[in-house]
């Protein structure tokens, strides 16, 4: 059986295949805080960042008539952010440096919900303090759904050299949220 995507912004893309302005302004206002937002995790800098949403965005309209409906918009749009970020990225030269040594990070922090706000943004700001490799394995991996298969092919590095920078991506952040002084609770 087939998957069907259902895309509710599919009349909206359509009219962007037609030339309407209009259109696309609508569609860059349901998709650029999110698509910001993943450069943002992928490269850590508001500056870059931006260049990329608009960047996507002119290639997405400049190739819309190659959309081809397999998914949504909004993933192929998703496609088009992470693979400019990842360019960006290549472009300040970071290395992905593979091993087998790997650490382990304690899934759960407990705590009351206010608690668990102000450790998600201590753990927020944390991850952008990790280097570029560690930070954008994680971000594809935990906040973007990918795995690690995926990434290896996204990143063009190999599989376990994903999951190497994965698990120690942890450890770091383990580390990192340490000196702050948050614990694990467990």
């Amino acid at each position: 059986m087939e998957t069907v995507y259902v895309d509710k912004n599919l009349e909206l893309v359509r009219a962007c295949m037609q030339g309407s302005r209009a259109a696309q302004f609508e569609l860059y206002k349901l998709y650029a805080k999110a698509m910001y937002n993943v450069a943002l995790r992928i490269l850590n800098y508001e500056e870059e960042a931006e260049d990329v949403l608009q960047e996507s965005f002119l290639d997405a309209f400049t190739r819309i008539v190659d959309f081809r409906q397999e998914t949504t918009f909004g993933l192929w749009l998703k496609q088009i952010v992470i693979n400019k970020s990842i360019n960006y990225l290549r472009k300040r030269k970071f290395e992905f440096v593979g091993t087998d040594e790997v650490g382990e990070l304690a899934d759960e922090i407990g705590a009351d919900e206010y608690e668990v706000q102000l450790q998600a943004e201590e753990i927020r700001r944390a991850i952008t303090e990790l280097p570029d490799g560690y930070r954008v394995v994680l971000s594809l991996y935990l906040l973007e759904g990918y795995d690690h298969e995926e990434i290896a092919h996204i990143l063009k590095i190999s599989e376990n050299t994903s999951r190497t920078q994965y698990m120690r991506a942890k450890k770091k952040l383990k580390s990192i949220l340490e000196q702050k002084g948050m614990r694990d609770e467990q």
